[in-house]
């Protein structure tokens, strides 16, 4: 909780106030005028039998973004990204986040980010060298493999998955789906997490290791719809690795530290995700205000009606209200870490895409049928929200979190 006294600051600097400047105008300039070039070229990609294969306007743009010094902006760590706070990230994450496919442009696309992130802090320099190097150039793609189909994954003690050291190696069995990335020929390494100690207390049972895609025994089984979207080139997949064989020095930290990975791995990644979800919201603020005001039904325009008024009134409330609450995630987590940070990440995790959500789906009720199809990007942009309520552990599990931690605080001491 916050106390009186704290000194809490959000005020963009000017470090920031240069950096939103030269984001906005390269947004301005290459990514909003080239949105139907990216869904023409993955049609076209589509039709020549090659949806799962880069996009080359991202391609492209890339080059740009790296050029115009807007490259891993997410990364903390000035050896290895542009060395920017949690705080100073946020306005930057919340621009790309108006345009689904835009992070890739900047190397700042999960699942990419939290995966090195994880290396940056866990990997040893031979693990770096192999892969976090190419990764943060944009050569490469990664995945990181957890959620399983056969067990109830929200509760991460219940994953299945057994990785069985046998000599210099370590032998991997099991089932993951919703697995991003895996659908890009791009992606080269899995961060997969399972059990290696079934018989240690619970949360030492787990460990992740490192799996490279062309190890024998994984396969891509199929690639899974989202409402509809397959988020191609990237998509989301169901994996099976069958005796899957890798050298033990490809185990991240050590045995039984899956858990400690996995927090360390998250915090940033649910931050970064909140991120960008305010900047979809604005943006479907943007589309729903433009439309009401446009169209005229029942001899007045739409935006005259009250219930239009109510409902963009609310939606602005409710955006600036979780941005607030995001950029205080972010400043606390700069201030206190993560792990003290853990109850402010909980919070923005659920408040931020249920937001999200109500606003995308007033936008598309505004545009009626318009709303239901690609005509507009509201309908893909609501599957993305949507996801997020699961994607990260599901809300419920976040909310347990928060009052657990909010009965703590009244616990009688006996």
């Amino acid at each position: 909780m916050i106390k009186f006294g704290d000194e809490m600051n959000f005020a963009y600097t000017p470090k920031m106030l240069g950096l939103i400047e030269r984001m906005n105008a390269f947004f301005a300039e290459h990514i909003h005028p080239n949105e139907k070039r990216f869904h023409d070229e993955l049609a076209a990609n589509t039709a020549a039998g090659k949806r799962w294969t880069p996009v080359p306007v991202v391609e492209e743009l890339k080059a740009k973004a790296k050029a115009a010094g807007l490259w891993n902006l997410f990364l903390p760590d000035e050896k290895y990204g542009a060395g920017l706070t949690n705080l100073e990230y946020a306005p930057l994450a919340e621009i790309t986040g108006r345009v689904l496919w835009s992070p890739s442009v900047f190397n700042c696309n999960a699942p990419d980010t939290g995966n090195m992130e994880t290396l940056v802090l866990y990997g040893t320099e031979a693990q770096k060298q192999k892969w976090l190097m190419p990764l943060l150039a944009g050569e490469i793609r990664s995945a990181f493999a957890m959620t399983e189909p056969d067990v109830a994954s929200s509760d991460a003690t219940n994953i299945a998955t057994s990785v069985v050291r046998d000599g210099n190696d370590y032998v991997i069995n099991g089932r993951k789906w919703w697995i991003t990335n895996a659908g890009d020929p791009r992606c080269a390494i899995f961060i997969v997490m399972g059990k290696t100690n079934p018989d240690a207390d619970k949360h030492t049972q787990q460990s992740m290791i490192l799996v490279p895609r062309d190890a024998p025994g994984l396969t891509i089984d199929r690639t899974l719809n989202v409402l509809g979207y397959d988020d191609a080139p990237s998509g989301h997949c169901e994996l099976t690795f069958d005796n899957v064989r890798v050298p033990a020095e490809n185990l991240l930290l050590g045995e039984g530290r899956g858990f400690e990975i996995a927090q360390g791995r998250l915090g940033p990644g649910r931050v970064h995700h909140c991120m960008r979800l305010i900047g979809s919201a604005e943006h479907a603020l943007e589309l729903l205000c433009q439309r009401v005001s446009a169209r005229v039904a029942f001899g007045k325009p739409i935006a005259a009606q009250t219930v239009w008024q109510e409902r963009i009134a609310e939606a602005r409330i409710m955006i600036d209200q979780a941005r607030l609450l995001v950029l205080n995630c972010a400043w606390k987590m700069d201030q206190a870490g993560n792990k003290n940070a853990r109850n402010e990440i909980a919070m923005i995790k659920v408040a931020v895409p249920t937001m999200a959500c109500q606003v995308i789906d007033w936008a598309m009720q505004a545009h009626g049928g318009g709303g239901l199809c690609d005509d507009f990007p509201l309908a893909e942009a609501y599957s993305w929200a949507r996801i997020l309520r699961l994607a990260d552990g599901p809300d419920e599990v976040h909310r347990n979190a928060i009052a657990k931690n909010e009965l703590g605080r009244y616990r009688v001491k006996s």
